[in-house]
């Protein structure tokens, strides 16, 4: 079994870090970079930053956060939020991104991932993919979650790997934030349908919630912000229970 990752999400907003319940009530959490080398020193395997206002208000994600948070740590940056074009893509690498993230513009424009996936590769290509369960299906929604699609979560994934992506990242809008457990049901069923790593996210609330998304839910990689920002637990101490229960990570 292939090493499983540990994730931390930096919802970045107006250069500050923020955290809310279901995409809503954001609240300061600290600066990104001082933050991320906190992480970094602590063991995380890879940093996402996410521009969480950038798709509503049209603009790009802040290329001069990236940078900072870039020159700090030495693990994969993965960067999203308002990535709506090659053009926005490259000025995120460009400002230090190992790997941007599409959720809006993917589902707008699939065949961006393709070039992307062209250009940089299909492991730095990844499809975030927000969903919340209505009637018993696995919704998609766009716009931080604010507006629903027609699409359905299995079948969105499906086609974006065949497009190109190389990861999933996918957060349960009903979770998010509430600290009661990532949606393994969710998670389960797309990890089961793609050949390609997907990421849980929303949730994350105690250590145990981590190796139920990995046994249960079978993710490859797991994403958490609020457990980790306001230091409840930290990443040695997770890993270090991961490893008694039989679930290979990197110290």
């Amino acid at each position: 079994m292939l090493s499983k990752r540990i994730i931390a999400c930096l919802d970045v907003r107006n250069g500050q870090v923020v955290k809310g319940v279901h995409f809503e009530g954001l609240r300061n959490a600290g600066d990104p970079a001082e933050l991320a080398e906190r992480y970094n020193e602590e063991g995380i395997d890879e940093v996402v930053i996410l521009d969480v206002t950038a798709t509503l208000e049209g603009r790009r994600a802040l290329a001069d956060t990236v940078a900072t948070v870039a020159r700090r740590i030495f693990i994969p940056l993965t960067v999203g939020g308002g990535i709506r074009s090659e053009a926005d893509a490259a000025a995120a690498v460009d400002a230090g991104a190992d790997k941007v993230s599409l959720n809006t513009a993917a589902l707008v424009d699939p065949g961006l991932i393709t070039t992307l996936a062209a250009r940089y590769g299909s492991q730095a290509v990844i499809v975030a993919i927000d969903a919340k369960w209505v009637d018993g299906r696995a919704m998609v929604y766009v716009r931080s979650g604010s507006s629903a699609t027609p699409r359905e979560a299995v079948e969105w994934a499906r086609e974006a790997t065949s497009r190109g992506a190389g990861e999933i990242l996918l957060t349960s809008i009903d979770r998010d934030g509430t600290r009661t457990g990532f949606d393994c049901r969710l998670t389960a069923a797309v990890s089961t349908a793609v050949p390609i790593p997907v990421i849980a996210s929303g949730g994350a609330g105690t250590l145990d919630h981590f190796s139920d998304v990995f046994l249960d839910g079978k993710a490859d990689a797991a994403l958490a912000a609020s457990i980790f920002h306001f230091s409840e637990h930290s990443v040695r101490d997770l890993k270090e229970v991961l490893r008694s229960r039989g679930i290979p990570v990197r110290l």
